[in-house]
């Protein structure tokens, strides 16, 4: 075991390591949610979501107080109501949560479906879209199988139809392309904790103004009151009190989104796929390959690796852990199979990896691991921004 570090290193689909300006403004002095200074510090969130997310001018943008999993489940309670019917693409565990959900406040859900490994094929929900869908929804970014799903071109699909248009951005929004307006998405949330390397507790949402017309429009009370877009809009817009929001929390995640847009979404796109070519080819000659077949198909931010035949899984990761570094195995039918290796925010950087390879070269017997890892960097990236 390396001796020459201490510090944790985060390499798991989700949380992600803090960015340094996050940090600092996590511990600053205490103020309360009504006062100035943090309304003030909420304008410049919700611009800044709104560049983020490439929204209308006048689209509402929010930070829900809760993980990621509250940004899915405020969609479905505020959009949705008893008898409509939801069309959702699931091929992986992320979209079932959205079929659970939305199940769950009284749609008719209808799957749109395929295989583990392999992304939503447009003809297919094509084939499922009629009149009578109000609202069809996907996982941009299938953390659970590293899958890409073909977002724009579903939009495209769904906008011909009239329905809302729902997507989880959780491992796409703030590190790869999203143009909520030019592809027409109506509602769209992540976690503070995943591309952009804030804490974890903040949803990020983005609510069009065709979404919002449809709120408005609800037959019966939003049965989730703590996420209610009324009583959201009422904070963040007029300032009136709904809910102490976690003032410390913004704070950090005003930092750590700024941080972003100073970096440049483009420069973050390239250095994600740059330590992803890095990582796999490295890793190649030891047997790890693709789990995602089609190079298309594959979520640049969730490296998914199928491991080598024969390799202990759970006693590897088990021995890095007591090395202080964290992987993530796969989830469900893919537990054994594969690792989930993230590549969001602060972890798509050079030193993280660098140093899994150390530890990797000691545990497998691999002394030219490090070296090899080296030289592919030197080989694949250019100037990695380091903001």
């Amino acid at each position: 075991m390396s001796d020459l570090h201490t510090e944790h290193v985060l390499l798991t689909p989700g949380p992600t390591p803090i960015h340094p300006r996050a940090m600092r403004a996590l511990t600053r002095s205490m103020l309360g949610h009504m006062d100035p200074e943090v309304f003030a510090l909420n304008r410049e969130i919700q611009a800044d979501l709104r560049v983020m997310y490439g929204t209308e001018p006048e689209a509402f943008t929010a930070l829900l107080a809760g993980t990621g999993s509250l940004g899915m489940e405020a969609g479905f309670a505020n959009l949705v109501e008893s008898g409509d019917e939801v069309l959702v693409c699931a091929n992986g565990s992320f979209g079932r949560r959205m079929a659970e959900m939305a199940a769950r406040y009284g749609a008719k859900v209808r799957l749109v479906t395929a295989p583990l490994g392999e992304a939503i094929k447009p003809q297919d929900v094509a084939a499922h879209l009629n009149d009578d869908v109000q609202m069809v929804a996907v996982v941009h970014g299938e953390t659970s199988t590293g899958v890409l799903n073909p977002v724009p071109e579903i939009a495209e699909l769904v906008r011909q139809s009239g329905a809302l248009f729902t997507v989880d951005a959780v491992t796409t929004a703030g590190m790869e392309p999203f143009k909520m307006q030019e592809w027409g998405v109506d509602y769209a949330y992540t976690g503070a904790q995943k591309c952009l390397s804030a804490p974890p507790g903040l949803a990020p949402v983005a609510v069009s103004e065709r979404a919002f017309a449809r709120f408005s429009a609800r037959r019966s009370p939003t049965p989730l009151w703590y996420c209610d877009l009324g009583g959201l809009r009422d904070y963040w817009i007029e300032h009136t009190y709904h809910h102490t929001v976690p003032v410390n929390l913004h704070f950090a995640f005003h930092a750590a989104l700024r941080a972003a847009l100073e970096e440049g979404l483009e420069n973050r796109q390239r250095r994600v796929r740059e330590m992803g070519r890095v990582i796999t080819r490295t890793l190649e000659p030891l047997g790890f390959s693709h789990y995602v077949r089609k190079p298309e198909d594959r979520l640049p931010t969730v490296l998914a690796l199928r491991l080598p035949e024969g390799f202990d899984d759970a006693g590897v990761r088990k021995a890095l852990r007591e090395r202080e570094i964290s992987v993530t195995g796969g989830l469900g039918p893919t537990a054994g199979v594969i690792w989930r290796l993230g590549l969001m925010g602060e972890s798509a950087r050079p030193q993280p990896y660098r140093r899994l390879m150390t530890e990797l070269a000691d545990l497998l017997g691999e002394p030219d691991l490090v070296e090899r890892y080296e030289s592919i960097l030197k080989e694949e990236t250019r100037e990695l921004v380091t903001f």
